[in-house]
C-alpha cells in the first residue's frame, strides 16, 4: 500500500471512530430543532430580528452541562431519570412533573404533525391533514415494529436535513455588521412579549423531554446487544472512562449542533421577514411560505423540507420521552427494543400520544400562541426536573465514584437557576401586563 493510500485509510478510520463516537447526544440535539422549535425561532426572528441571537450563546454551555447529567445518570445507573428519581423522592412529586410533560410532549407532537402537513402540502399539494396522519402512523409503526438497534441509525441520519436551515441563511442577503453589534450588545427588555419569547427559546431550547430521553437512550445502548449487555458504570470497581469521554463528546456536538441550527434560522428569519414587515409567524410552514416572495423558491423548498425532516426525528422523541418517564415510574418495560406483547404500557403510551397529538391538530387555536405557551409549560416543568437530577448526578449513593464533578455540578445548578429566574422574570411581566 502506497503511503498516500495509507494516510487515507488512516483518515477514513479515524472519521469513522468519530461517527461512531455520536449518538444519543447527536439525536438529542437534533430533536431540538423540531418544527415547534423551528417556529418559535422563526417568530424570534421575525419578531426581534437579531435582538435575541444572544440566548443562543447563553444557552449553549447551560445546554452541554444539563444534558451531560442527564447522559451521565442514565449510564451511571443503568436507569432512566424518571427510575431514578422514584427512589430519591416520593411519587407525587415525580408524578406531577411528569404528568405535564406528557401534556407538553402531546402539544408539541400536535404542532409538529400539523406543520409537516402543511409544509408538504405547500411543497406538493394534497390534503394537510392525510400527510399529518401519513407521518403520524409513519412514526409509530417505526417505533413499535423497528427493533432500536435498527432505529437508531435511522434517526442519527435524519439529522443530516438539519443542513438546510444553515442553507437557508446562505440564499438570502445577511447585514454581518448589525448582525454582530445587536448579538453582542442586545438592546434587553423587561416588557411582556419580549420575556415571553426569551422563555419559549429557552424552553424549547433546554426542554424537559431531551433530559428523559438522553437518559433512557444511553439505557437502550447499554441493552443493544441483548446477548453481551454493557454494564451500569456504577457497579465497575475500576474503568468507566472511555464511556464517559464518549458521552462528553456526543453530548458537547450534539448541543453545538443544535443551538448552530437555531442561531441559523433566527438569521435567516431576521435577515428576511422582520426586515419585510413579517413580525408575527404562527407556524413554521407559515415562516417557510413567507419566504418564498422575499428569498425565492429555493429558500423555501428547503425551509419547508427541514421541517417534514426534522418532524419525522422530533415525534419519536417527544412521544418516546414521555413513555420512557411513565413506564419507569410504574415498573414497565420501556425499551424500543422489546417487542409490543413484551411492553404493552409502553408502546400504547407512544400511540396515544402520538394519536391525541394528530387529532388535536383539527381543534380551531391559535398555533404559535400554543407553541409558545407549551415552550412556557416546559420551562416551568424544567425547573423541578432539573433540581431532581442535580440532586442526583451529586448523590454519591446514586452515582457512586462517578457522582459529577464540580465543574459540572456549578453548571448544572446554573442552568437551573437561570431558568428559574426566566420563568419568575415571566411571571413577574405576566402579572404587570
Amino acid at each position: 500500500m502506497s503511503r498516500t493510500n495509507s494516510f487515507t485509510a488512516v483518515k477514513r478510520k479515524r472519521g469513522n471512530v468519530f461517527l461512531r463516537l455520536l449518538g444519543p447526544g447527536l439525536v438529542t440535539g437534533a430533536a431540538d430543532d423540531d418544527p415547534s422549535g423551528i417556529a418559535t425561532y422563526s417568530q424570534a426572528g421575525a419578531q426581534f430580528g437579531f435582538g435575541l441571537l444572544w440566548t443562543v450563546f447563553l444557552t449553549t454551555p447551560f445546554m452541554i452541562a444539563i444534558q451531560l447529567v442527564s447522559a451521565h445518570i442514565g449510564r451511571v445507573t443503568g436507569k432512566g431519570i424518571a427510575a431514578n428519581a422514584k427512589q430519591f423522592y416520593p411519587l407525587p412529586i415525580v408524578l406531577v412533573p411528569i404528568c405535564l410533560l406528557i401534556v407538553a410532549n402531546t402539544i408539541n407532537i400536535a404542532a409538529d404533525l400539523a406543520a409537516m402537513g402543511e409544509a408538504l402540502y405547500l411543497v406538493i399539494g394534497g390534503l394537510k391533514h392525510e400527510h399529518a396522519l401519513i407521518f403520524a402512523a409513519l412514526s409509530v409503526l417505526l417505533q413499535v415494529f423497528v427493533p432500536y438497534r435498527r432505529y437508531a441509525p435511522i434517526l442519527k441520519f435524519l439529522t443530516l436535513v438539519l443542513f438546510l436551515y444553515v442553507a437557508v441563511a446562505f440564499t438570502v442577503e445577511i447585514p454581518w455588521r448589525s448582525v454582530l453589534a445587536e448579538t453582542a450588545f442586545p438592546a434587553v427588555s423587561l416588557n411582556y412579549d419580549y420575556l415571553l419569547l426569551v422563555v419559549a427559546v429557552l424552553g424549547t431550547t433546554i426542554s424537559p423531554y431531551l433530559f428523559f430521553w438522553q437518559a433512557s437512550q444511553e439505557v437502550e445502548e447499554m441493552q443493544r446487544d441483548r446477548r453481551r449487555p454493557r454494564l451500569p458504570l456504577k457497579i465497575l470497581t475500576r474503568g468507566g472512562g472511555q464511556e464517559m469521554t464518549r458521552i462528553s463528546i456526543d453530548t458537547t456536538v450534539g448541543m453545538v449542533f443544535s443551538n448552530v441550527i437555531a442561531f441559523f434560522i433566527i438569521l435567516a428569519t431576521a435577515s428576511t421577514l422582520h426586515v419585510h414587515g413579517f413580525a408575527q409567524i404562527e407556524t413554521a410552514a407559515q415562516a417557510a411560505e413567507a419566504l418564498r416572495p422575499i428569498a425565492g423558491d429555493l429558500a423555501f423548498l428547503m425551509f419547508a423540507l427541514g421541517i417534514v425532516g426534522t418532524g419525522l426525528l422530533a415525534i419519536p422523541v417527544l412521544a418516546g420521552s414521555g413513555a420512557y418517564a411513565v413506564a419507569e415510574l410504574f415498573g414497565w418495560t420501556s425499551t424500543l427494543e422489546a417487542k409490543f406483547p413484551e411492553a404493552i404500557g409502553f408502546y400504547t403510551i407512544i400511540s396515544a400520544a402520538t394519536i391525541i397529538g394528530f387529532a388535536m391538530g383539527f381543534l380551531p387555536i391559535n398555533p404559535i400562541q400554543l407553541l409558545v405557551w407549551t415552550a412556557v409549560i416546559n420551562g416551568v416543568v424544567a425547573v423541578p426536573i432539573m433540581a431532581m437530577m442535580m440532586l442526583i448526578v451529586t448523590n454519591r449513593k446514586a452515582m457512586g465514584r462517578f457522582r459529577a464533578r464540580p465543574s459540572l455540578a456549578w453548571a448544572g445548578w446554573t442552568a437551573t437557576v437561570l431558568m428559574g429566574l426566566t420563568v419568575l422574570g415571566l411571571l413577574w411581566s405576566i402579572v404587570r401586563h
